[in-house]
């Protein structure tokens, strides 16, 4: 499973992973024999507009401008990782709107970005974001029961489904996800009626549409047991992911992330997914995820001034000791100014001292089995053999050693290393 986690994107594995499931080893793992699931072969995510007049949008907080409005600075806060006020600002609707999921569903999207930074790592806020999740999908499905055309409880209940079945694929809950995953897709096909009305229900429509053809295009063996699922249309799903991301208020930022990631990651386009990570690092200057991602962006496109104004100012942000700023923000940003510093600046006692605190951050999140750990000791193992120290060159050489990747180059090169450069007794 660890290996099939490597494969999938984070963010997309609780829908698109759990549907494999779905198909595939959970199945086996919990058959059931009582009924025979309906099949889903021939359900279409078109984007399907329906005129403003068809449906009865009566008490649809998504589609009310004065609360937009009044939320507009909530979700700044939440993202700009000011978690206080943007809560009490959730807390606040939530009194004024005790039945309706919108409140609970934000307080619980709050929580999954206190999760977020530590690369989803910590399960400190596992049991609050459940159940924040739990609660709007009760409270979404009371109004699905009393109304099969409430599209807006449908695009709760799709994203509560949706992030919890992330987590929960990410926590190796494969039975559980394999749920999530079923019911998010079953709401957001009825929640595709409404997207004429609100760029927010496009969302996971959008999502479904890009990763449904990204992934049997990049792991062909996959390709029969996704022909149970609905078709996607890669570059319709980056169109309507574009028109989220441009237009939508609630998920807005969500959608942003994910083109971001996609352009850079799956599409291997870092050229357009560059304004985009500029764009969400200067509008939330305190979320240190998005500085991370930019600074990543900078360093490989050769932007270095950028890359190491962000890099000090993600470094001043942890001995603050600000919320969201923690090792893995702390491994990206000593490896870049170890870089710079050996490479462009020709400071090999401030690179060493980087590389070191890139090491001890990467160690403190058990980020050890390549990457920037990798480099940075490689760097270092060479710094110390071109200074003639060879005790030294041997330890980091013997580190990169065990963690390349058998048979690569910088293995070959640490093995070479080792075998030339004996200690004297």
């Amino acid at each position: 499973m660890n290996r099939l986690r490597r494969l999938f994107p984070g963010n997309c594995i609780g829908l698109l992973l759990g549907l494999w499931l779905l198909a595939g080893g959970a199945q086996a793992q919990t058959p059931d024999t009582t009924r025979t699931p309906k099949p889903i072969r021939d359900v279409t995510l078109d984007n399907v507009d329906v005129a403003p007049g068809a449906v009865d949008t009566k008490g649809w907080l998504l589609l009310n401008q004065d609360i937009a409005t009044e939320l507009d600075g909530a979700v700044q806060n939440l993202y700009n990782f000011k978690y206080d006020k943007a809560e009490r600002q959730f807390r606040s609707l939530r009194r004024r709107y005790p039945n309706h999921p919108m409140p609970y569903f934000l307080m619980g999207l709050s929580t999954w970005w206190k999760i977020v930074p530590t690369n989803v790592q910590t399960k400190l806020y596992d049991k609050p974001f459940y159940a924040y999740m739990d609660t709007t999908i009760a409270k979404a499905e009371a109004l699905y029961e009393k109304d099969s055309k409430n599209y807006e409880a449908c695009f709760f209940l799709s994203a509560a489904y949706g992030f919890a079945g992330r987590l929960q694929a990410e926590r190796g809950s494969w039975p559980k996800a394999t749920v999530s995953a079923r019911r998010a897709l079953k709401y957001l096909e009825l929640s595709q009626e409404a997207n004429g009305l609100s760029p927010e229900f496009l969302f996971g429509q959008a999502l479904f549409n890009y990763y449904a053809v990204w992934i049997p295009d990049n792991y062909p063996l996959l390709k029969p047991v996704l022909l149970l699922f609905p078709k996607g249309d890669k570059q319709k799903g980056l169109q309507q992911l574009r028109n989220v991301a441009d237009n939508g208020v609630y998920v807005g930022p969500e959608a942003k992330v994910f083109l971001m990631r996609i352009l850079n990651n799956e599409e291997g386009n870092p050229v357009q997914a560059m304004p985009i990570a500029r764009n969400l690092a200067g509008k939330y200057p305190d979320n240190g995820y998005f500085q991370r991602f930019y600074a990543l962006l900078s360093f490989n496109e050769g932007e270095f001034k950028e890359c190491e104004r962000v890099s000090r100012e993600i470094l001043d942000k942890i001995n603050r000791g600000m919320p969201g700023y923690e090792g893995i923000s702390g491994r990206y940003a000593t490896y870049f100014l170890g870089w710079l510093m050996q490479n462009k600046y020709k400071d090999q006692a401030k690179a060493k001292d980087y590389y070191q605190r890139c090491i001890v951050f990467s160690e403190s999140t058990e980020d050890t089995r390549g990457g920037f750990y990798l480099y940075a000791n490689l760097n270092l193992a060479r710094m110390a053999d071109k200074a003639g120290d060879i005790k030294e060159a041997r330890r980091y050489y013997t580190e990169v050693a065990d963690i390349a990747d058998n048979k690569s180059a910088n293995q070959k090169e640490a093995k070479a290393y080792l075998k030339t450069h004996k200690l004297k007794k």
